[in-house]
């Protein structure tokens, strides 16, 4: 086991991958929250207990089947340009905790003293629960070998928040969904996911209101782990995404074979944009690549493919462009050169037009 060796930049770079139904899919995530026995939950933490729960967590990962490829850090070692990569991953929150346990395939992400005391999660591009599940439930069965995890036979696995009591998983895909968000129907299949026990909110926006999402992306996940046995709940989820996906692509057929005007004018207007601007917002750059991405899945260009614009979604966040500035060498503007922000959306041009530099438009 490797400690104080994460490289933020490079943690969690699944999203860089192939993966099934990536078309309309962009990543599944799995999550286990699990917490110690005969320790509070870190709300209620005193005196030396964040210290102590660390310790035994990331002693445990020394147990583990192939521990030297686990690595461990405490989150105050990472400075704030980390910090604010990690956040724009979705590898930590608003609690981000006091420590975190990276897997050498980036595909899984431990959080330790968050809202509870640990939780696994495991990252896929594309759509497999299955796989995301069989990653966090392989590591979470070598830990118990070491850890006691609160847990009880009417209840399941102890958590700090009630929806996760019972098997401790939440499940959440993300999804491009501009077809039917074209057409109208994203309050419609809101209200039915709702139904199914589902939470449907924005990926990217002010604030997680479907209503308020950046560039038809939304997020799909389970409301409670309680009702049913782990495979019970991946089930039901992904019979409701499968619904979503053929929905989706059904939508995007039809507007292939015909595609509107207004729908043309979209897209021609985002490559334009990237192509001619000096200076692009992350908000631009959201619906951008969703635009092009909308275009690719309707055969009207090419030269850029689904894998490259999910990895596009997070190179362009602030701190990954704010990042590569800090470590490279760039020459800008005078105007702009001491003036962070611009120089943000400066380099964040110049990366979509490098991106986008070999697409060709289908003939009309």
């Amino acid at each position: 086991m490797k400690k104080n060796n994460i490289d933020s930049s490079s943690a969690g770079s699944w999203y860089s991958k192939d993966g099934k139904d990536n078309d309309v899919v962009l990543s599944t995530r799995v999550r286990l929250a699990r917490n110690l026995a005969n320790f509070p939950f870190p709300s209620h933490f005193r005196g030396d207990d964040a210290s102590r729960v660390q310790t035994l967590v990331f002693d445990s990962f020394s147990k583990v089947e192939d521990p030297d490829s686990y690595q461990t850090v405490a989150l105050k070692s990472i400075d704030d340009s980390g910090i604010k990569i990690l956040t724009e991953r979705g590898l930590i929150d608003d609690q981000p905790g006091s420590g975190i346990v990276m897997g050498a395939e980036d595909d899984l992400f431990c959080l330790v003293n968050s809202k509870d005391h640990l939780r696994i999660a495991s990252f896929v591009t594309g759509f497999d629960c299955k796989a995301c599940y069989e990653i966090c439930r392989s590591l979470d069965d070598q830990l118990q070998k070491s850890l006691q995890f609160a847990a009880s036979y009417e209840f399941g696995f102890l958590t700090s928040s009630v929806s996760d009591v019972g098997s401790g998983m939440k499940i959440s895909v993300r999804l491009h969904l501009p077809s039917l968000s074209y057409v109208g129907k994203i309050p419609e299949i809101s209200s039915s996911l709702q139904k199914n026990g589902c939470v449907f909110s924005a990926c990217f926006g002010s604030s997680s209101s479907f209503s308020s999402a950046l560039g038809a992306y939304y997020e799909v996940s389970t409301s409670s782990s309680f009702t049913g046995n782990e495979f019970d709940q991946i089930f039901s989820l992904a019979s409701s995404i499968v619904n979503l996906v053929e929905t989706e692509r059904k939508f995007t057929r039809e507007y292939a074979e015909n595609i509107p005007t207004a729908v043309r004018d979209i897209i021609s207007r985002s490559y334009a944009t990237v192509k001619f601007s000096r200076l692009i917002t992350n908000r631009e750059a959201v619906e951008i690549i969703s635009n092009i991405k909308w275009a690719v899945n309707l055969k009207l260009l090419t030269g850029i493919e689904n894998r490259e614009l999910c990895a596009l979604l997070y190179r362009t966040r602030d701190g990954h462009v704010q990042f590569v500035l800090k470590n490279g060498n760039f020459k800008f503007e005078k105007d702009i050169e001491s003036d962070i922000k611009l120089k943000t959306d400066r380099l964040r041009a110049i990366i979509l037009q490098g991106s986008f530099e070999n697409i060709l438009f289908a003939d009309s």
